[in-house]
């Protein structure tokens, strides 16, 4: 999504509202000038004739213009809080959807992008003060007219003054610019960190890594706050310069008003509500100084938010008949988001409905990166994966989370429920769809032996289960509806020999309803229930075909192991 896509979405979803916070901008800006002119009769009248019902009845008046001024503002306050809102609302589900998918799609750098958090900095700069100073600002010029119609000499300089506080307000954006975009960047990188690390709490703990990596992030949190200081410093000056400057426009066109004054070119009164004027038509422009870091903070959220949903948007695709058929291999190359070398070249193969395919080989051959490009996690940069011959990006996500299920080699659970888990979070889920998986899974026994059973909260990232447990709910999970494609990595490295004879009951339970299944393995008694082979070797294809006759020739393949010498370990000499 573009800059101008993004911006056309805000102001679909805004455009009535600020239409509206425009009209009570028009309606409080005009009653501003209560003030002055009270001021103006009080002095040019009220004190002329001495009298008193005169000035208790513009008192009154004036009271009353005062509370409807504050309704008024109080309106457009809520209005600009309630657009923040709707827009929150809006691009949340999208902003969410690229969080999840940036790491993947981004690379490393993905892993730095907080579209959630821009979304927030948005609905905050909606309600703050910098964006009601935007709709004041267009009514400098017809205060400054207004202080022209006075005198024109005050006009002049009321009109200088706005110049040099529109100068520094240039100044601090180029100024603050890239100080707060440092700012915003080392924060993430010290949160990322901070997370990191806490995701990781036991082993930081058991291994003794709390000192090495809280100097690690407090020299990144130092970093964050002399950028941070920096850049509160630029706007802090600008902002003080800018009051000094102000205060002392005020004092200037009283002095030059009583200069007009005295040689009764202006009434005293004009003097008063020139002052009043000038200082309502500057005010916008100090307030927008005061909040530049929040003008800062939201364009650049604007423009990470929209280059992030640009980057990992995904379009609108119609949907495809479920896949009842074959999975296909063509010829597929992948490559790591963020880098540029190949981790799996030209691999390719077909499997028919029934049929299950074993993929081994050694460390970094490539084994995990074919199951992420199985189920889409990872695209193809040359080739494609096809179900029934349609390739797979051809598939809306959501659809095609319908038709596959997928253990992923490092088993993670959602804070929630057993059930919540299996169900991947359906919010409409079928109990029975869920008991049905947890059988096929061969955990159902195990579910029911839990406090509540299906009910039982699991806490995050499945604190309160073992290994074992939670990857044997994982496959539960990726069994849940009894998806087509089944694609498993490393599904037995926490399970036991119980654990090992419930994954080979799943795997064959996949193929006698016509699913399929790719498990991805180390040990052998994982492909036991697989009669198809492929062996990966730097990426590329080394072996494929029937399991027993891969196994035949990897066997023969595999050179003897040279004997072992036993060196006799040297005597200590006899002492003399």
């Amino acid at each position: 999504m573009s800059n101008a896509k993004l911006s056309a979405r805000i102001m679909r979803k805004a455009r009535s509202a600020l239409t509206g916070v425009a009209f009570f901008s028009c309606l409080v800006n005009l009653l501003m000038l209560t003030g002055p002119v009270y001021m103006l009769q009080i002095y040019d009248r009220v004190i002329a004739s001495g009298s008193v019902p005169t000035l208790v009845a513009l008192s009154v008046i004036v009271l009353v213009l005062y509370v409807f001024m504050a309704v008024l503002d109080l309106v457009r306050q809520r209005i600009l809080i309630r657009v923040g809102h709707d827009i929150d609302e809006d691009l949340t589900p999208t902003a969410f959807a690229s969080y999840i998918d940036a790491p993947m799609k981004l690379g490393p750098t993905g892993e730095h992008v907080q579209p959630i958090r821009d979304v927030d900095v948005l609905r905050q700069f909606f309600s703050s003060a910098g964006m009601t100073a935007l709709f004041d600002v267009p009514w400098m010029p017809i205060y400054l007219a207004v202080v022209f119609m006075i005198h024109p000499a005050l006009g002049l300089l009321a009109t200088a003054g706005a110049g040099v506080l529109l100068a520094i307000a240039i100044v601090t954006d180029r100024s603050a610019r890239s100080a707060v975009q440092r700012t915003n960047q080392l924060g993430a990188r010290r949160t990322q960190f901070a997370e990191a690390t806490r995701r990781n709490a036991e082993v930081v703990r058991g291994m003794g890594m709390l000192a090495g990596l809280g100097s690690v992030w407090r020299g990144a949190n130092r970093s964050y706050l002399r950028a941070n200081g920096r850049a509160a410093e630029i706007v802090a000056t600008s902002s003080v310069i800018t009051k000094v400057i102000r205060l002392g426009l005020q004092s200037a066109i009283l002095g030059l008003g009583a200069y007009l004054a005295i040689h009764h070119a202006i009434t005293a009164g004009s003097m008063i509500a020139a002052s009043i004027i000038m200082s309502r038509a500057l005010q916008p422009v100090e307030a927008a100084v005061s909040n530049w870091r929040q003008f800062l903070n939201a364009r650049q959220a604007y423009k990470r938010l929209s280059a992030t949903i640009a980057a990992t948007g995904d379009k609108n695709r119609m949907a495809l008949p479920s896949p009842r058929r074959e999975v296909a291999a063509q010829g597929v190359t992948v490559i790591a988001p963020g880098t540029q070398q190949p981790i799996l070249r030209d691999v390719a193969f077909r499997l028919n409905a029934g049929q299950s395919l074993g993929v081994i080989g050694k460390s970094g051959s490539g084994k995990s990166t074919l199951a992420r490009a199985l189920v889409g996690v990872w695209p193809a940069v040359r080739g494609s994966v096809t179900l029934d011959g349609a390739p797979i990006d051809q598939y809306p996500p959501a659809t095609l989370g319908d038709h596959i299920g997928y253990l992923p080699q490092d088993v993670e659970l959602f804070p929630g429920t057993v059930a919540d888990n299996i169900a991947r979070f359906d919010p409409d889920f079928d109990p029975e769809d869920v008991v049905a998986a947890g059988r096929e899974a061969g955990v159902h026994e195990l579910i029911l032996s839990l406090p509540d059973g299906y009910n039982t909260p699991i806490g995050e990232q499945g604190a309160v289960l073992s290994g074992g447990q939670r990857q044997r709910v994982a496959l539960a999970r990726a069994l849940y509806r009894k998806p087509f494609l089944v694609v498993l990595d490393e599904p037995n490295s926490n399970l036991d020999a119980e654990g090992d004879e419930a994954l080979l009951n799943a795997v064959l339970a996949v193929r006698r309803r016509g699913g399929i299944a790719v498990i991805i393995a180390h040990r052998p008694s994982a492909v036991a229930g697989c009669d198809q082979l492929l062996m990966l070797g730097e990426g590329r294809t080394k072996d494929l075909g029937p399991r027993d006759d891969v196994l035949a020739r990897v066997t023969r393949r595999v050179d003897p192991q040279p004997p072992i010498r036993v060196v006799n370990e040297a005597k200590p000499e006899a002492a003399e």
